[in-house]
């Protein structure tokens, strides 16, 4: 039960190339970008879709995995977990950023094998 706490699904499309970094050794993560669609009719009954734009980062053979499959365009569905996190840049401004940490990636099609 503890898994329903923090888990998010999502079905998208990519909007860009997973970004590889190494840290350490072995320690490996990708970043990339994944759009969601929503549609409703609006009140001139107009179907309006709107998008929503959901960082994602994968760790270890997660990464490994996105670095092989995934390319911008791929549709995709990520099963993960939230994750806050801040920082402070040269000037001291303080930013946040909300990801998505995924434990499970299924790549929908055939993909566009690198």
């Amino acid at each position: 039960m503890t898994t329903l706490r923090n888990s998010v699904n999502l079905i998208g499309h990519l909007g860009n190339d997973p970004e590889i970094k190494t840290f350490g050794e072995n320690r490996r993560m990708a970043r990339f970008s994944l759009a969601t669609n929503d549609y409703y009719n609006d009140s001139e009954g107009k179907r309006v879709t709107e998008t929503q734009w959901h960082n994602v980062i994968a760790w270890g053979k997660m990464a490994e995995i996105a670095e092989k499959l995934l390319n911008k365009g791929n549709e995709a569905a990520i099963q993960g977990k939230l994750v806050n996190r801040s920082w402070e840049d040269k000037e001291g401004s303080k930013h946040y950023i909300t990801e998505v940490v995924a434990n499970e990636i299924i790549l929908f099609g055939n993909g566009n094998q690198k």
